[in-house]
């Protein structure tokens, strides 16, 4: 095994360690702004269609808040995307090269995505200022549906590195006769696709919520606080149950489309029935596990619903074919987590479904607000474990079962893509850091407006000025129109004034 392990070793290239670290920084950053890219746009329309629907300046002001919030991370994503987009060509030409013609339609659909998704967004704050109240809104209602879109193209590319399918190889092993249709919608794309949406409309409403659960838990118990806490919480609630289900379901198609990194997830040594579960366990070398708690037969019970399914092990593949022990255990951690995480969640939506049972409404109960305060950094780790889940479970893999990523990667010199790698590291904390002083600059701006309109409410709104709020032209003009036809009448359109 000593050997073995050596002259793998051997014949690995040595970029192949920086490149895989500096793609594995860059997914593990960028992955963080998807949530809020895929469904605060979603999220946002909920409640812009709550502040017309109900005539509510609150929700109004809401909403164009949060729409500011998602235009700067739509431009940190910009940074963050076009950076990946680069990698997978340099540190992986050998993938690219070779099947690009078969998946690279996927990473075409995201890129058409992005740009509408950059229009959409571009007239959504222009029509803050500009359009109609309900024109407003339904410009905006396709910004989701291109947020989805993008989400299709990403999936689509990684559903098939995961089983790929669509073609057929030449004497040379080169892919030909493709089939789009069958490179796009592999068996492992809906349940993949579905899990991944789902998931990325949960973490932002329960991140988005969490802001104003600080803010109850600091005291600022006004309607502003409850209204911002409640639609995205409610929405994520809604989805925590239906998540835990479409994450079973996208496991059990590991289990039969992708089985030796199902027995990575699961630590299963070897092909066996009554195969027991081990929650947070550590396989070794030798195919032993410590630690964790075994639980038997549940392994077997959750793959094929009876103790005697057949569940497949590491061992039934070489071992240059299958993750090592490190990699088992890594994967198996996160998998864990993940079920963890989803189990609590689930607990944390009965515990807000029975509060507005039993009360109708949210009680100042600190408890609950702590943990919804920690909900969004729990499912923002989820994400996290998801993405090392789906990725390190398939090693040493880049195509499952066609291409190693020791074949992908690129022949640049080690040395280079370490200095890559620093800069990169340099570029996302400034880019990240500037993010934070950006968001932090806003709602200090807010808090003052606030103030402001709550100390003398016939002064004009401090965010007049601003791209999210009317100007003092269109406000004056307003003032004169008849209620259904002017550009800033009634309190529906959010105008500054009807907002505090």
């Amino acid at each position: 095994m000593l050997s073995t392990a050596v002259n793998l070793a051997g014949s690995t290239p040595a970029q192949l360690l920086p490149a895989r670290e500096l793609m594995a920084f860059t997914l593990a950053s960028h992955i963080l702004l998807v949530p809020f890219g895929v469904a605060l746009p979603f999220v946002t329309l909920i409640m812009h269609y709550r502040g017309l629907r109900r005539g509510d300046p609150v929700a109004m002001q809401l909403a164009r808040r949060w729409s500011a919030v998602m235009a700067v991370q739509f431009a940190i994503g910009i940074v963050t995307g076009t950076v990946l987009s680069f990698e997978f060509g340099l540190l992986w030409p050998g993938m690219m090269g070779r099947w690009g013609d078969v998946f690279g339609l996927g990473f075409g659909v995201e890129a058409w995505a992005f740009f509408l998704e950059a229009i959409m967004i571009a007239i959504y704050l222009y029509g803050w200022r500009r359009l109609r109240p309900w024109t407003h809104f339904w410009l905006a209602v396709p910004l989701p549906l291109a947020a989805l879109m993008g989400a299709f193209g990403i999936i689509a590319a990684n559903s098939w590195m995961n089983t790929p399918q669509g073609f057929s190889l030449d004497a040379h092993g080169n892919p030909t006769d493709v089939d789009v249709r069958k490179a796009v919608f592999t068996p492992i794309f809906g349940p993949e696709y579905w899990h991944f949406v789902v998931a990325m409309f949960l973490t932002a409403g329960y991140v988005v919520a969490g802001v104003y659960a600080v803010g109850w838990l600091r005291g600022r118990r006004d309607r502003y606080h409850k209204l911002g806490f409640t639609v995205p919480f409610t929405v994520a609630a809604i989805l925590t149950p239906i998540q835990f289900f479409l994450g079973d379901s996208a496991a059990r198609s590991v289990f039969h489309k992708q089985p030796v990194k199902f027995a990575a997830l699961e630590i299963v040594w070897k092909t066996d029935t009554h195969v027991p579960e081990y929650v947070f366990g550590r396989l070794h070398s030798d195919g032993t596990i410590s630690g964790g708690i075994k639980i038997p037969q549940l392994d077997s019970i959750l793959a094929g619903f009876r103790p005697d399914t057949k569940v497949t092990g590491l061992t039934s593949v070489p071992a240059a074919n299958r993750p090592n022990a490190a990699q088992a255990t890594l994967v198996h951690f996160c998998f864990d987590a993940m079920a963890t995480i989803g189990s609590v969640l689930i607990l944390l939506a009965l515990w807000y479904a029975w509060i507005w049972w039993r009360h109708r409404d949210l009680k100042a109960n600190r408890w609950f607000f702590r943990c919804a305060a920690v909900a969004g950094v729990a499912c923002l780790f989820t994400v996290e474990c998801g993405w090392i889940a789906t990725e390190v479970g398939r090693q040493p893999w880049i195509v499952y079962n066609h291409m190693r990523v020791s074949e992908a990667v690129t022949h640049t010199r080690a040395g280079g893509i370490w200095t890559m790698l620093g800069v990169v590291i340099a570029l996302y904390i400034a880019v990240f850091g500037s993010f934070l002083a950006i968001v932090l600059k806003m709602r200090t701006r807010w808090r003052v407006a606030d103030e402001a309109a709550a100390g003398a409410a016939a002064v004009l709104d401090p965010e007049a000025d601003t791209p999210y709020g009317p100007r003092h032209e269109v406000d004056t003009a307003a003032a004169g129109a008849p209620s259904g036809g002017g550009r800033g009448a009634g309190p529906s359109e959010g105008r500054p004034g009807g907002d505090h």
